[in-house]
Protein backbone atom coordinates (compact mmCIF):
# COMPACT_ATOMS: atom_id res chain seq x y z
CA UNK A 1 0.00 0.00 0.00
CA UNK A 2 1.83 3.03 -1.43
CA UNK A 3 0.01 5.36 1.08
CA UNK A 4 1.87 3.96 3.93
CA UNK A 5 5.61 4.79 2.35
CA UNK A 6 7.66 7.92 3.86
CA UNK A 7 7.61 9.33 7.47
CA UNK A 8 3.06 10.73 7.39
CA UNK A 9 2.35 7.01 6.27
CA UNK A 10 4.78 5.33 8.49
CA UNK A 11 3.65 7.72 11.68
CA UNK A 12 -0.66 7.55 10.08
CA UNK A 13 0.39 3.09 10.52
CA UNK A 14 1.88 3.23 13.53
CA UNK A 15 -1.39 5.96 14.71
CA UNK A 16 -4.30 3.34 13.32
CA UNK A 17 -2.48 -0.08 14.67
CA UNK A 18 -1.72 1.38 18.04
CA UNK A 19 -5.36 2.85 18.41
CA UNK A 20 -6.97 -0.23 16.80
CA UNK A 21 -5.08 -2.50 19.85
CA UNK A 22 -5.53 -0.09 22.64
CA UNK A 23 -9.67 0.32 21.58
CA UNK A 24 -9.46 -3.71 21.74
CA UNK A 25 -7.45 -3.68 25.06
CA UNK A 26 -10.27 -0.93 27.08
CA UNK A 27 -13.46 -1.96 25.28
CA UNK A 28 -12.78 -5.32 27.00
CA UNK A 29 -12.23 -3.49 30.28
CA UNK A 30 -15.46 -1.45 29.43
CA UNK A 31 -17.79 -4.04 28.10
CA UNK A 32 -17.30 -6.21 31.07
CA UNK A 33 -17.82 -3.47 33.45
CA UNK A 34 -20.38 -1.86 32.16
CA UNK A 35 -21.76 -5.80 32.16
CA UNK A 36 -22.02 -6.05 35.93
CA UNK A 37 -22.95 -2.75 36.35
CA UNK A 38 -20.28 -0.48 36.77
CA UNK A 39 -20.47 3.12 35.85
CA UNK A 40 -17.69 4.39 33.30
CA UNK A 41 -16.12 7.99 33.37
CA UNK A 42 -13.98 8.10 31.07
CA UNK A 43 -13.15 6.18 27.65
CA UNK A 44 -9.31 7.30 26.56
CA UNK A 45 -7.32 6.40 23.44
CA UNK A 46 -3.97 8.32 24.75
CA UNK A 47 -2.98 10.19 27.76
CA UNK A 48 -2.61 13.79 28.75
CA UNK A 49 -4.87 16.23 27.70
CA UNK A 50 -7.91 15.61 25.36
CA UNK A 51 -7.69 16.57 21.60
CA UNK A 52 -11.24 15.73 20.98
CA UNK A 53 -14.13 13.53 22.09
CA UNK A 54 -17.39 13.36 23.19
CA UNK A 55 -19.79 12.01 25.63
CA UNK A 56 -22.70 9.69 25.50
CA UNK A 57 -25.92 9.30 26.82
CA UNK A 58 -24.42 6.78 29.71
CA UNK A 59 -22.60 9.61 31.03
CA UNK A 60 -19.08 8.46 29.45
CA UNK A 61 -16.31 10.76 27.86
CA UNK A 62 -15.34 8.71 24.80
CA UNK A 63 -12.05 10.97 23.59
CA UNK A 64 -8.80 10.91 22.11
CA UNK A 65 -5.73 12.38 24.35
CA UNK A 66 -2.71 13.91 22.52
CA UNK A 67 0.24 10.84 23.76
CA UNK A 68 -0.67 8.50 21.73
CA UNK A 69 1.07 5.60 24.02
CA UNK A 70 -1.77 3.36 25.26
CA UNK A 71 -5.75 4.27 26.48
CA UNK A 72 -7.62 3.34 30.10
CA UNK A 73 -10.55 3.06 30.94
CA UNK A 74 -11.80 5.39 34.58
CA UNK A 75 -14.35 3.76 36.29
CA UNK A 76 -16.57 5.11 39.02
CA UNK A 77 -14.77 4.96 41.99
CA UNK A 78 -11.31 4.52 40.62
CA UNK A 79 -8.59 6.87 42.29
CA UNK A 80 -6.74 7.40 38.76
CA UNK A 81 -6.53 6.50 35.04
CA UNK A 82 -4.56 3.36 36.37
CA UNK A 83 -7.29 2.19 38.56
CA UNK A 84 -5.98 2.57 41.67
CA UNK A 85 -8.93 2.30 44.35
CA UNK A 86 -9.94 5.38 45.76
CA UNK A 87 -11.68 5.97 49.24
CA UNK A 88 -14.63 3.28 49.16
CA UNK A 89 -16.12 4.77 52.23
CA UNK A 90 -16.52 8.19 50.43
CA UNK A 91 -18.51 7.07 47.66
CA UNK A 92 -22.62 8.05 48.17
CA UNK A 93 -24.74 4.10 49.55
CA UNK A 94 -27.63 5.20 46.96
CA UNK A 95 -23.92 4.98 43.94
CA UNK A 96 -22.24 1.76 45.53
CA UNK A 97 -23.83 -0.29 43.34
CA UNK A 98 -22.05 2.03 40.27
CA UNK A 99 -18.40 2.02 41.59
CA UNK A 100 -16.08 -0.50 40.74
CA UNK A 101 -14.12 -0.96 44.33
CA UNK A 102 -17.62 -1.84 45.56
CA UNK A 103 -18.04 -5.28 43.29
CA UNK A 104 -17.48 -8.52 44.24
CA UNK A 105 -14.12 -9.56 43.93
CA UNK A 106 -14.79 -12.13 41.36
CA UNK A 107 -16.30 -8.95 38.97
CA UNK A 108 -13.45 -7.06 39.36
CA UNK A 109 -11.59 -9.67 38.51
CA UNK A 110 -13.30 -10.04 35.51
CA UNK A 111 -12.86 -6.84 34.59
CA UNK A 112 -9.36 -6.62 35.17
CA UNK A 113 -8.87 -9.83 32.91
CA UNK A 114 -10.85 -8.62 29.87
CA UNK A 115 -8.56 -6.30 28.87
CA UNK A 116 -6.32 -9.00 27.84
CA UNK A 117 -8.57 -11.88 26.87
CA UNK A 118 -9.77 -9.05 24.19
CA UNK A 119 -6.54 -8.85 22.66
CA UNK A 120 -5.93 -12.42 22.37
CA UNK A 121 -10.03 -12.84 20.96
CA UNK A 122 -8.70 -9.87 18.37
CA UNK A 123 -5.92 -12.03 17.40
CA UNK A 124 -7.87 -15.14 16.74
CA UNK A 125 -10.27 -13.36 14.87
CA UNK A 126 -8.13 -11.88 12.69
CA UNK A 127 -5.78 -14.67 12.33
CA UNK A 128 -9.11 -16.56 10.75
CA UNK A 129 -10.46 -13.90 8.87
CA UNK A 130 -7.04 -14.38 7.18
CA UNK A 131 -6.95 -17.74 7.15
CA UNK A 132 -10.09 -17.81 5.77
CA UNK A 133 -9.58 -15.43 3.07
CA UNK A 134 -6.08 -14.92 2.06
CA UNK A 135 -5.24 -18.55 3.42
CA UNK A 136 -3.00 -20.41 6.19
CA UNK A 137 0.58 -21.13 5.22
CA UNK A 138 1.59 -24.24 4.66
CA UNK A 139 4.56 -25.89 3.56
CA UNK A 140 4.71 -30.02 4.12
CA UNK A 141 7.30 -31.06 6.75
CA UNK A 142 9.52 -32.55 3.84
CA UNK A 143 13.09 -32.49 3.34
CA UNK A 144 14.06 -31.81 0.11
CA UNK A 145 17.08 -31.06 0.78
CA UNK A 146 19.70 -31.19 3.34
CA UNK A 147 21.67 -28.66 3.63
CA UNK A 148 25.73 -29.95 3.86
CA UNK A 149 28.05 -29.36 7.37
CA UNK A 150 24.66 -28.24 9.19
CA UNK A 151 23.05 -29.46 12.16
CA UNK A 152 20.39 -31.52 10.32
CA UNK A 153 23.58 -33.40 8.77
CA UNK A 154 24.87 -34.36 12.01
CA UNK A 155 21.88 -35.02 12.82
CA UNK A 156 21.41 -37.72 10.20
CA UNK A 157 18.34 -36.72 8.35
CA UNK A 158 17.77 -37.25 5.28
CA UNK A 159 16.44 -36.20 2.31
CA UNK A 160 12.56 -37.44 1.73
CA UNK A 161 12.34 -37.55 5.54
CA UNK A 162 8.79 -36.21 6.63
CA UNK A 163 9.05 -34.38 10.29
CA UNK A 164 6.17 -35.79 12.31
CA UNK A 165 7.58 -34.47 15.98
CA UNK A 166 10.44 -32.46 17.27
CA UNK A 167 10.63 -31.63 20.77
CA UNK A 168 7.73 -33.85 22.03
CA UNK A 169 5.52 -32.07 20.06
CA UNK A 170 3.67 -33.00 16.97
CA UNK A 171 3.90 -31.48 13.49
CA UNK A 172 1.44 -30.90 10.69
CA UNK A 173 3.19 -27.75 8.67
CA UNK A 174 6.79 -27.22 8.49
CA UNK A 175 6.55 -23.69 9.87
CA UNK A 176 5.57 -25.60 13.25
CA UNK A 177 9.30 -26.99 13.01
CA UNK A 178 11.28 -23.33 12.02
CA UNK A 179 9.49 -21.89 15.29
CA UNK A 180 10.72 -24.58 17.77
CA UNK A 181 14.00 -24.98 15.99
CA UNK A 182 14.25 -20.72 15.64
CA UNK A 183 13.55 -20.88 19.17
CA UNK A 184 15.92 -23.12 20.68
CA UNK A 185 19.46 -22.97 18.93
CA UNK A 186 22.36 -25.07 20.71
CA UNK A 187 19.78 -26.82 22.39
CA UNK A 188 19.26 -30.82 21.71
CA UNK A 189 15.77 -31.39 19.91
CA UNK A 190 14.35 -34.90 19.98
CA UNK A 191 13.24 -35.47 16.30
CA UNK A 192 10.86 -38.07 15.00
CA UNK A 193 10.91 -38.84 11.40
CA UNK A 194 9.08 -41.14 8.82
CA UNK A 195 11.39 -42.96 6.73
CA UNK A 196 10.85 -45.55 4.06
CA UNK A 197 7.45 -46.50 6.07
CA UNK A 198 9.17 -46.78 9.36
CA UNK A 199 9.69 -43.89 12.56
CA UNK A 200 13.42 -43.24 13.14
CA UNK A 201 14.03 -41.22 16.31
CA UNK A 202 17.10 -38.70 15.77
CA UNK A 203 18.09 -35.40 17.61
CA UNK A 204 19.40 -32.04 16.26
CA UNK A 205 21.20 -29.53 17.82
CA UNK A 206 20.13 -26.03 15.81
CA UNK A 207 23.27 -24.04 15.12
CA UNK A 208 23.08 -20.15 16.37
CA UNK A 209 22.71 -17.72 13.46
CA UNK A 210 22.04 -14.12 13.16
CA UNK A 211 19.30 -13.30 11.32
CA UNK A 212 18.50 -9.14 10.57
CA UNK A 213 14.87 -8.36 9.99
CA UNK A 214 13.01 -5.59 7.77
CA UNK A 215 13.68 -3.03 10.88
CA UNK A 216 17.63 -4.05 10.77
CA UNK A 217 17.11 -5.12 14.05
CA UNK A 218 19.83 -8.13 14.55
CA UNK A 219 18.42 -11.34 16.24
CA UNK A 220 19.94 -14.80 17.36
CA UNK A 221 17.68 -18.11 15.99
CA UNK A 222 18.38 -21.15 15.81
CA UNK A 223 18.75 -22.73 12.48
CA UNK A 224 18.47 -26.63 11.25
CA UNK A 225 19.88 -26.88 7.65
CA UNK A 226 17.11 -28.03 5.47
CA UNK A 227 15.15 -27.18 2.41
CA UNK A 228 12.20 -27.76 1.69
CA UNK A 229 9.26 -27.33 -0.74
CA UNK A 230 7.90 -24.12 -1.37
CA UNK A 231 5.00 -22.72 0.65
CA UNK A 232 1.44 -22.57 -0.31
CA UNK A 233 -1.68 -21.19 1.05
CA UNK A 234 -4.98 -23.15 1.99
CA UNK A 235 -8.01 -21.70 2.95
CA UNK A 236 -9.82 -23.84 5.51
CA UNK A 237 -13.23 -23.49 5.87
CA UNK A 238 -14.62 -21.43 8.60
CA UNK A 239 -14.82 -23.56 11.68
CA UNK A 240 -11.79 -25.03 10.82
CA UNK A 241 -10.07 -21.59 9.95
CA UNK A 242 -10.60 -20.36 13.71
CA UNK A 243 -9.88 -23.60 15.28
CA UNK A 244 -6.22 -23.38 13.26
CA UNK A 245 -6.12 -19.85 14.40
CA UNK A 246 -6.86 -20.50 18.00
CA UNK A 247 -3.38 -23.16 17.69
CA UNK A 248 -1.91 -20.37 16.06
CA UNK A 249 -2.38 -17.90 19.16
CA UNK A 250 -1.69 -20.53 21.33
CA UNK A 251 1.29 -21.58 19.20
CA UNK A 252 2.73 -17.59 19.02
CA UNK A 253 1.87 -17.31 22.70
CA UNK A 254 3.91 -20.18 24.00
CA UNK A 255 6.55 -18.59 21.76
CA UNK A 256 6.63 -15.41 22.80
CA UNK A 257 6.62 -16.54 27.09
CA UNK A 258 9.84 -18.93 25.90
CA UNK A 259 11.55 -15.95 24.12
CA UNK A 260 11.20 -13.72 27.08
CA UNK A 261 12.48 -16.29 29.86
CA UNK A 262 15.67 -16.65 27.48
CA UNK A 263 16.37 -13.19 27.86
CA UNK A 264 15.59 -13.13 31.83
CA UNK A 265 18.08 -16.21 32.06
CA UNK A 266 20.63 -14.66 29.27
CA UNK A 267 20.57 -17.08 26.93
CA UNK A 268 18.86 -14.35 24.64
CA UNK A 269 20.22 -10.81 23.84
CA UNK A 270 17.95 -8.15 26.00
CA UNK A 271 18.54 -5.67 22.77
CA UNK A 272 15.97 -7.85 20.65
CA UNK A 273 13.69 -6.22 22.68
CA UNK A 274 11.82 -3.10 20.75
CA UNK A 275 9.77 -0.23 22.14
CA UNK A 276 7.45 2.34 20.31
CA UNK A 277 9.81 3.66 17.70
CA UNK A 278 10.37 0.12 16.60
CA UNK A 279 7.15 -0.68 16.51
CA UNK A 280 6.37 2.41 14.28
CA UNK A 281 8.87 1.72 12.15
CA UNK A 282 7.87 -1.58 11.53
CA UNK A 283 4.04 -0.60 10.90
CA UNK A 284 5.09 1.39 8.19
CA UNK A 285 6.75 -0.86 6.27
CA UNK A 286 4.40 -4.01 7.12
CA UNK A 287 1.34 -1.51 5.84
CA UNK A 288 3.36 -1.26 2.58
CA UNK A 289 3.82 -4.99 2.04
CA UNK A 290 -0.15 -4.72 2.13
CA UNK A 291 -3.09 -5.15 4.11
CA UNK A 292 -3.31 -8.87 4.99
CA UNK A 293 0.53 -8.36 6.06
CA UNK A 294 -0.91 -5.57 7.93
CA UNK A 295 -3.84 -7.50 10.31
CA UNK A 296 -0.95 -10.48 10.17
CA UNK A 297 1.81 -7.75 12.59
CA UNK A 298 -1.60 -6.27 14.12
CA UNK A 299 -2.27 -9.77 15.75
CA UNK A 300 0.90 -10.84 16.60
CA UNK A 301 1.23 -7.60 18.63
CA UNK A 302 -2.33 -7.79 20.23
CA UNK A 303 -0.97 -11.27 21.59
CA UNK A 304 1.98 -9.41 22.77
CA UNK A 305 0.02 -6.43 24.34
CA UNK A 306 -2.22 -8.93 25.98
CA UNK A 307 0.98 -11.03 27.59
CA UNK A 308 2.68 -8.09 28.83
CA UNK A 309 -0.57 -6.60 30.63
CA UNK A 310 -1.00 -10.21 32.88
CA UNK A 311 2.52 -9.75 33.87
CA UNK A 312 2.09 -9.54 37.66
CA UNK A 313 3.64 -6.07 37.91
CA UNK A 314 1.11 -3.44 39.67
CA UNK A 315 0.35 -0.77 37.40
CA UNK A 316 -0.64 -3.54 34.67
CA UNK A 317 -3.97 -5.49 34.91
CA UNK A 318 -1.64 -8.72 36.32
CA UNK A 319 -0.48 -6.60 39.18
CA UNK A 320 -4.36 -5.75 39.87
CA UNK A 321 -4.80 -9.77 39.62
CA UNK A 322 -2.25 -10.53 41.67
CA UNK A 323 -3.53 -7.84 44.34
CA UNK A 324 -6.79 -10.05 44.04
CA UNK A 325 -5.27 -13.02 44.87
CA UNK A 326 -3.51 -11.97 47.73
CA UNK A 327 -7.24 -10.68 49.03
CA UNK A 328 -9.12 -13.74 47.82
CA UNK A 329 -6.53 -15.62 50.36
CA UNK A 330 -6.72 -13.48 52.76
CA UNK A 331 -10.06 -12.89 52.89
CA UNK A 332 -9.80 -8.77 52.56
CA UNK A 333 -7.82 -6.28 50.23
CA UNK A 334 -3.84 -5.73 51.45
CA UNK A 335 -3.55 -2.26 53.38
CA UNK A 336 -3.81 1.24 51.29
CA UNK A 337 -0.24 1.71 51.86
CA UNK A 338 1.12 -1.74 50.81
CA UNK A 339 -1.12 -0.97 47.34
CA UNK A 340 0.27 2.35 46.86
CA UNK A 341 4.06 1.29 47.35
CA UNK A 342 3.15 -1.33 44.96
CA UNK A 343 1.28 0.67 42.35
CA UNK A 344 5.14 2.75 42.70
CA UNK A 345 7.37 0.43 42.46
CA UNK A 346 5.20 -0.90 39.52
CA UNK A 347 5.23 2.24 37.31
CA UNK A 348 9.15 2.23 38.28
CA UNK A 349 9.69 -1.01 36.82
CA UNK A 350 7.30 0.24 33.48
CA UNK A 351 9.10 3.23 32.96
CA UNK A 352 12.50 2.00 33.24
CA UNK A 353 11.43 -0.66 30.61
CA UNK A 354 10.16 2.02 28.31
CA UNK A 355 13.24 4.34 28.63
CA UNK A 356 15.11 0.81 28.66
CA UNK A 357 13.38 -0.37 25.21
CA UNK A 358 13.64 3.44 23.54
CA UNK A 359 17.42 2.85 24.11
CA UNK A 360 17.33 0.05 22.05
CA UNK A 361 15.68 1.66 19.92
CA UNK A 362 17.22 5.07 19.42
CA UNK A 363 21.06 2.56 19.11
CA UNK A 364 20.08 0.70 16.28
CA UNK A 365 21.90 1.97 13.04
CA UNK A 366 18.48 1.73 11.13
CA UNK A 367 16.33 3.33 13.54
CA UNK A 368 19.31 6.77 13.30
CA UNK A 369 19.03 6.44 9.35
CA UNK A 370 15.14 6.62 10.11
CA UNK A 371 15.85 9.08 12.15
CA UNK A 372 18.16 10.85 9.81
CA UNK A 373 15.64 10.66 6.64
CA UNK A 374 13.24 13.02 8.63
CA UNK A 375 15.61 15.87 8.60
CA UNK A 376 16.93 15.55 4.62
Amino acid sequence: MEFFGGFGGTLIAFLIVLSILVFVHEFGHYYVARWNGVRIETFSIGFGPEAFGFTDRAGTRWKFSIVPLGGYVKMFGDANAASQPGDADAIPPDQRDQAFPHKRLRQRAAIVAAGPIANFLFAIVALAGLFATVGQPYTPPVVSEVVADSAAEAAGLQAGDRIVAIDGQSVERFEAVKRVVALNPETALPLVVERGGARVQLTATPRRTSVTDQAGNSHSIGRLGVRVTEIEFRRPDPATAVWSAMKETAALTGGTLKAVGQIITGTRSAEELGGPIRIAQLSGEVAEAGLSNLVSFMAVLSINLGLINLFPVPMLDGGHLLFYGIEALRGRPLGEQAQEYGFRIGLALVLTLMLFVTWNDLANLQVFSFFKNLVT
